[in-house]
Parts: structure tokens; sequence; C-alpha cells
């Protein structure tokens, strides 16, 4: 039986301040493992940007959410020169659900499966989120690994490698390595 050592980085402190430090374990698993995408959790585009100058090797995906205005043109610019994506897309864990709790007061599956997702942290469950809406808009092939980038507020905290799935096959989604998150 073979097996494979990888490190894995805990932060102190979870929060913006890791940002630099994630991306750039980030870019140097994605080296060590061959990937080719990187999907990043980017509200205002700068953690986007950020990715896109570090990691030119990579097709970096700044997902943003279901606020485009949000994103600043100078962060815009620098993601698309370097060839990425922005994706601006309802959460995948969370649209038609929070609109049944918001309306009936009820806790649908897709809160569930994010609070779950929370115990390993806030970035875990955002870097599974967004791989799966890139997936979703098609920016990422089904089944492929990818690097996953989220965080716990603003700027980038966790970093994670997995094999992605469309949201309505969540659970082929297989969560493969944990290179960096909070402790």
């Amino acid at each position: 039986m073979s097996a494979m050592v990888a490190q894995t980085v805990y932060f102190e402190k979870p929060g913006p301040a890791n940002t630099d430090e994630v991306l750039a374990l980030a870019k140097a698993r994605a080296a060590a493992l061959g990937i080719q995408h990187l999907v990043v959790a980017s509200s205002t585009g700068d953690t986007g940007a950020r990715a896109a100058k570090l990691c030119p090797e990579l097709t970096v995906i700044a997902v943003n959410g279901l606020f485009p205005e949000k994103i600043q043109a100078e962060h815009r610019a620098v993601i698309e020169a370097a060839g990425g994506s922005i994706l601006c897309a309802g959460h995948a864990f969370g649209m038609l659900g929070r609109a049944v709790r918001k309306k009936l007061g009820a806790v649908q599956a897709d809160e569930i499966i994010a609070q779950t997702l929370k115990l390993l942290g806030d970035g875990c469950k955002v870097a599974a989120e967004v791989a799966c809406m890139a997936t979703d808009a098609a920016l990422v092939p089904v089944g492929s690994e990818i690097l996953a980038i989220g965080g716990s507020g603003r700027g980038a905290d966790t970093a994670v490698v997995l094999r992605t799935a469309h949201t309505q096959d969540f659970f082929d989604l297989r969560l493969l390595e944990i290179v960096c998150k909070p402790r």
C-alpha cells in the first residue's frame, strides 16, 4: 500500500492576515500535484487579483456571489488580464433553502450541510461552496482536482485540495487534502 505525506499548516487565528501565506501554500501544493485550477472566494476581487498575480500558471476563478457591483475595477482588470474569470452567482449552499427559511421559517438541507462543513472551519465550507459554484458554471471540469480557497469573512485563511462535483451531485465532491486552515 502506498501513502502520501503532505503538510498542513494551522494558523493561530482566522482572518485576512493569512491571505498571502494561504496563496503561497496553495501555489506550492498546486505545483506539486499538477493542479491547473485555483478557485478563490473573493467578494471585492482583492483576493482573486492577488491570486492571479502570484499564480500566473494557474487558471484563477474568483467567485463573488450575487454582488458584481462589489468587484473593484482594478481587481477585475488584474484577474482578466491573467486569463482568469470572475463568477457572480447564487451561493450553492443557500439560495432556495434560504428563501424557504425566510418565508416559512424552516431550515433546509443546504443550511444543515453548510453548518456541518463549518465544523472544519468557515473557510472549508466556503471552499467547498465556491468549488461547486465554479463547477456548475463550467469553469472547472467535473471530477477534477482543484485548489479551493475560502475564508472567515474577508481575505483567505483556508486552502483545500478537492475533487469537484456539481452542486446537485454534492455528495460526489471529495475533500482530499487540507493545505491550511485556522486551528
